[in-house]
């Protein structure tokens, strides 16, 4: 969780608080950051799974699993959240194509920037 920041451009900073949870910030395009606390919720090496529980800012669940696909591997990202901030609820339907595009920005870069790092590795 705290090497986010390497790769992934929107997440600015990651406090680890102890072994299984952290707080996360990140920051897209628009001009608004959103603070998280993540703890660990499913943990399952043999499966390929590492799954957090969010609260804060935007409250839900975050997942990664990864499987062997073909002569490589496959990472997959899945989230459900809703996001807690007053501000951006109030503006929830007039924004939605400015937070959508937002997000989809964010979601492109951190799946740059892993494949990257990946690479890198």
């Amino acid at each position: 969780m705290e090497d986010y920041p390497r790769w992934w451009p929107q997440v600015r900073e990651v406090t680890r608080r102890d072994d299984t949870s952290g707080v996360l910030r990140v920051r897209s395009l628009l001009p608004y950051d959103l603070t998280t606390v993540l703890r660990e919720g499913r943990r399952d090496p043999a499966a390929g799974v590492l799954e957090v529980v969010m609260s804060g800012d935007m409250e839900g669940w975050a997942r990664w699993t990864v499987a062997s696909h073909g002569s490589g591997t496959l990472v997959r990202y899945d989230q459900e959240v809703v996001v807690g901030k007053p501000l951006l609820r109030r503006l929830a339907v007039p924004g939605r194509p400015l937070f959508r595009a937002n997000h989809r920005l964010m979601m492109r870069a951190g799946r740059r920037g892993l494949a990257a790092h990946l690479k890198a590795v």
